[in-house]
């Protein structure tokens, strides 16, 4: 039987400090009022949280050390949860794992908003002209398989749109050339996705979201001609969420980053699973909370401004969401990504891209190998990017 503890805080205590290490539990507020705020990131400003919200649960689920501070507004009381209780907890109420659910959703949709300004100091309006953008952008940079996709989105959004000839011009001369595929959702309960091909756009509508069963994908945004990669995502990672969950559209471009199989979940199995599916459940929200976890610490890389400084600062939070275990000894590290791929996860204009990434390729405990980045000592990596951190913070 689920037996969950009912802990008080008085005002001004503090019940999760940013930085300490992970918790193995979170709380749900039941009475009073907590601030959280984070003091380093790039524009994050203090939330208020009253009964029924939820405290610490973003660490607590990812395994990883806390992304900000809470404290007392009020006297509080609160019920406090274990991580093992999480699948016990929501199998006997569904309504808390779809709040939670549904406040990552949100809370990523405001971060994916924030890392976007911060990274690129511009907004993306989710409207049908972005999808058009998204598809000139990647046809000029040599990814047809992707940019015939997205014409086809814009036309099917604004098929009498001002733009609507030129994106008909572009989409029927890429089609013949392309292997571009699933232009329309299948009720197939799985999806084959060739390397470089788009399985959705930014501003498109939709209502699947996907589990990878094979390969990786990126989760890409587009903003004044540039591009940010705000993820690579592996084997039995989940996508597509938010837009399932919100009913809104596509807050990002999702490219397969290889070849991938796909897992294809609509609203009605969605809805099944929560119902009927804890584990599964469970699993969404440690891979939501893995994921604001890591829109959090890239807040923190966005505030750098030495190009350099953000990619090292970058490649180590890639160590930092494998959980590479540095330890006493010294741990090498051969990753799977390029320094490109690094540059386009920092949000580099294309102009500064090549002097960054001879730095990067040159940098004492880098090496290439067969094109990718092979970390020589992984601890001091990550030593370097968090005394790069630490100096930019004391700068503000």
């Amino acid at each position: 039987m689920l037996q969950l503890q009912i802990v008080s805080f008085r005002k001004g205590t503090y019940l999760v400090v940013e930085g300490k290490e992970n918790s193995d539990h979170f709380y749900i507020i039941q009475k009073g009022n907590v601030q959280c705020y984070k003091a380093s990131g790039a524009g994050m400003t203090p939330t208020v949280y009253g009964p029924g919200d939820f405290v610490g649960v973003v660490p607590c689920m990812s395994d990883h050390f806390q992304i900000e501070t809470a404290v007392a507004s009020t006297d509080v009381m609160a019920i406090s949860v274990r991580k093992d209780q999480y699948p016990e907890l929501i199998s006997q109420n569904t309504p808390v794992a779809l709040k939670i659910i549904k406040t990552f959703a949100n809370r990523m949709r405001v971060m994916n908003e924030m890392l976007t300004k911060a990274t690129l100091h511009s907004v993306v309006q989710d409207t049908h002209e972005q999808i058009l953008r998204v598809a000139t952008f990647y046809e000029k940079n040599a990814l047809p398989d992707v940019a015939v996709f997205a014409y086809y989105q814009y036309l099917k959004t604004k098929p009498e749109g001002q733009n609507a000839d030129y994106a008909k011009q572009h989409f029927v001369a890429l089609k013949p050339k392309t292997h571009a595929v699933y232009f329309e959702p299948t009720a197939e309960p799985s999806r084959q996705y060739p390397k470089d091909t788009m399985i959705f756009s930014e501003a498109q509508s939709g209502s699947d979201m996907f589990i990878i069963q094979r390969g990786e994908v990126s989760i890409t945004k587009v903003v004044n001609g540039n591009e940010v990669t705000l993820a690579v995502l592996k084997k039995g990672d989940m996508f597509g969420e938010m837009a399932l969950i919100e009913n809104k559209p596509r807050s990002a471009n999702a490219l397969a980053h290889s070849d991938c199989t796909l897992m294809v979940i609509n609203r009605s199995n969605f809805n099944q699973m929560v119902a009927t599916q804890p584990q599964l459940v469970a699993k969404l929200t440690t891979t939501l909370a893995d994921r604001l976890w890591s829109m959090y610490r890239q807040l923190d890389n966005a505030s750098l401004e030495e190009p350099l400084a953000k990619m090292l600062d970058m490649l180590s939070l890639q160590m930092e969401k494998q959980r590479v275990n540095v330890g006493f000894s010294k741990v090498s590290k051969q990753t799977e990504l390029t320094p490109k791929d690094i540059a386009n996860m920092c949000g580099l204009a294309s102009q500064y891209q090549a002097k960054a990434i001879f730095e990067l390729e040159n940098y004492d405990q880098i090496r290439i190998e067969q094109g990718k980045i092979f970390i020589k000592d992984v601890g001091e990596l990550m030593k370097q990017a968090a005394f790069y951190r630490k100096q930019n913070n004391t700068k503000k």
